[in-house]
């Protein structure tokens, strides 16, 4: 996407305002489907947990979503990008320990794309039982989600296009249904009053497992800040108007039908649907299910394109993420939408109805919340912002999501278990992934490339040394332009002679800006050592043969290299020298030195290894034109070792 491009959908426009309601708001548009249901968890109706819920409902949403997010958050963009990972590439300079709760952010809102599509589509679907009492709708449920990952292969560009007046339909439908019944019990409006949410839960006796229910209301506002990117933060936030009065008059007007019906045992009636009238409930579900599959598009995208940010920050193993339409914003991993799909499913297997799944969700993104607050201080700190601020805004918040973790603990037992055992998975992925990297680089020895440069010169211009290649490129990880690793130098002259008419080192520097893409080109030796530094947006593809060649290519344009064949013929015939790339695999075969748990770090990174992408196609390089050697680390002598000669 061009930058003017994206400059102009982030400008506040109708097209704008359509797109953010289309990708930014389906999973908290679609809370009211499930919300109340948990509140009373088909217990009794009682006009205490009626005022007391509401109230808590209007004072989270207004809190913790207009407030912290569409006021607060969405001010830490990154050159227009959001998201948690967004965030940390923003503050990860400030402490190294900064990497926990960006792993943690992570891999829980990754687990929430597991179970978002599950509860909302079930939900949804769920009310055809109103008119058809007994129908199986887990089948239609499974056969729904199963199309929704199907179609991510092809690109969702063309339905994307009418996400945006099928969502404004949605939010539509729903404040209108909610103030058509509001007639009915005007006295419910009591519950703007704080009091009744404080009342509740100082007296309630199981107000702590309320207090998880409630926080399902605003689940979905860290995708307000996870797809900023897509339309702006100013059409975030002036939509967020019309979503939230919808929202607002939705849930007052089921609390009017519940204050209409105390005493009645729920059992399987849900509040969303009995405002409807009879006569609009097969639209009703139909207008629900639709916005499910909206809602569960939104987080499905939104985990593909935090997996390929994860692995340009080198916190997720490389893998293979494709680009299904010309829409520049849309990406496609298949591990990860096999991931999803399997989650989902091992979900709808387990908990069956959306009443049950209700108790898994909510803790997987309870913690997200936590881990973007302690980020978020820690930007608005870098920020200079006064420090009296930050403290205020990092207490209040701590304050407000513990207590909901808190609430969303007390239902581990009821299925919690599932959303910690998802997002623990992730996260041992993630971190075992970070880990390996680090303790690999610590072994990694680099030397001053300035003692080679007289051999590699004359190496160069050596006859009696068959040609390896025209032209050598080797990928290295020195920041420095004066280092290389020392297995480089080993690999060029001692492991076996390898001589180029030019050789080449290039090395990748993920930026914090994510759509930066600039290179600086070094001679280190005129002609002979050339370095190319790339500095790449984490939300930038790594296809170095490509950008590789382009940057010759400017070379050759300008005079500052000759890349034409050394050989008599080719070069009588003007043909280019070949070109090769060597990528040398780090591995350490022995690790009885370290640590337990950097063993244990290890043997995982091992497995993940097997399931990752190779050196050369994480960093998209041509096979054909790729040698690959393995190169043990250098490791310290631990063992003083005597022997005696005969």
């Amino acid at each position: 996407m061009s930058t003017d491009h994206k400059h102009a959908l982030h400008r506040v426009s109708m097209g704008g305002l359509l797109i953010s309601l289309g990708i930014i708001f389906g999973d908290i548009g679609t809370s009211p489907l499930y919300v109340f249901k948990a509140i009373f968890n088909k217990g009794e109706v009682q006009e205490l947990m009626v005022y007391g819920g509401l109230s808590c409902i209007f004072w989270t949403l207004t809190l913790q979503t207009t407030i912290k997010y569409v006021l607060i958050v969405l001010n830490a963009d990154n050159k227009g990008e959001g998201g948690i990972l967004s965030l940390f590439s923003l503050v990860r300079k400030r402490a190294k320990w900064l990497i926990i709760p960006a792993i943690i952010g992570a891999s829980t809102l990754l687990a929430d794309g597991m179970i978002t599509p599950a509860i909302t589509i079930s939900s949804a679907v769920e009310g055809l039982a109103i008119k058809n009492p007994g129908l199986p709708t887990i089948p239609i449920v499974v056969l729904i989600i199963s199309l929704l990952f199907l179609i991510q292969r092809f690109g969702t560009n063309i339905v994307g296009r009418v996400f945006g007046p099928l969502m404004f339909i949605w939010f539509s439908t729903i404040g209108i249904l909610g103030l058509s019944y509001l007639g009915h019990s005007p006295e419910i409006w009591k519950s703007l009053n704080p009091y009744y949410a404080y009342h509740l839960l100082a007296n309630y006796p199981n107000a702590w497992f309320i207090v998880g229910a409630i926080f399902l209301c605003t689940t979905g506002a860290e995708a307000l800040y996870s797809d900023m990117g897509h339309c702006g933060k100013n059409n975030i936030r002036i939509s967020w108007i019309f979503v939230k009065l919808m929202l607002i008059f939705n849930y007052f007007g089921q609390g009017a039908w519940l204050l209409e019906n105390k005493g009645l045992v729920l059992g399987e009636i849900n509040p969303f649907y009995a405002i409807m009238p009879d006569w609009f409930v097969v639209w009703g579900v139909t207008i629900a299910t639709i916005a499910a599959v909206i809602a569960s598009q939104a987080m499905i995208s939104g985990s593909f394109t935090l997996i390929a940010e994860a692995v340009r920050l080198n916190i997720w193993p490389k893998v293979t993420i494709r680009y299904p339409s010309d829409h520049k914003g849309q990406i496609y991993v298949p591990s990860v939408n096999l991931i999803l799909y399997l989650g989902c499913m091992l979900i709808i297997v387990i908990f069956r109805e959306s009443s049950n799944m209700e108790a898994a969700y909510g803790l997987a993104i309870n913690m997200t919340f936590i881990m973007t607050t302690i980020l978020m201080a820690v930007f608005m700190l870098r920020k200079k912002i006064n420090v009296a601020l930050v403290a205020l805004f990092t207490g209040v918040y701590m304050i407000i999501e513990f207590a909901f973790l808190i609430g969303n603990i007390s239902k581990i037992a009821h299925g919690g278990w599932l959303t910690l055992l998802l997002a623990a998975s992730l996260f041992i992925v993630m971190y075992a992934w970070f880990g390996a990297r680090k303790i690999k680089n610590r072994f990694v020895k680099f030397v001053n490339v300035k003692d080679y440069y007289d051999i590699l010169a004359e190496l160069s211009e050596d006859k009696s040394v068959p040609q390896f290649s025209s032209h050598l490129v080797y990928l290295t990880s020195a920041n420095n332009i004066h280092e290389v690793e020392s297995k480089i130098t080993y690999s060029i002259i001692n492991k076996k002679p390898k001589r180029a008419d030019v050789y080449w080192l290039a090395h990748v520097d993920v930026m914090d800006n994510p759509h930066t893409r600039e290179y600086k080109v070094t001679q280190l030796i005129p002609g002979k050592l050339i370095r190319i530094d790339f500095h790449l947006g984490f939300r930038v593809e790594q296809k170095i043969s490509l950008l590789f060649r382009k940057v010759v290519e400017e070379m050759v344009k300008n005079g500052e290299i000759d890349i034409t064949s050394h050989y008599d013929t080719l070069r009588k015939h003007n043909i280019p020298g070949d070109f090769n790339f060597v990528v040398l695999e780090k591995v350490i075969s022995k690790t009885h030195f370290l640590k337990w748990n950097e063993k244990v770090i290890l043997e995982i990174y091992k497995i993940l290894k097997k399931f990752s992408l190779s050196e050369e196609k994480g960093f998209g390089l041509d096979s054909s034109f790729v040698t690959l050697e393995r190169v043990p680390l250098t490791i310290p002598n631990t063992e003083d070792v005597k022997l005696k000669r005969l």
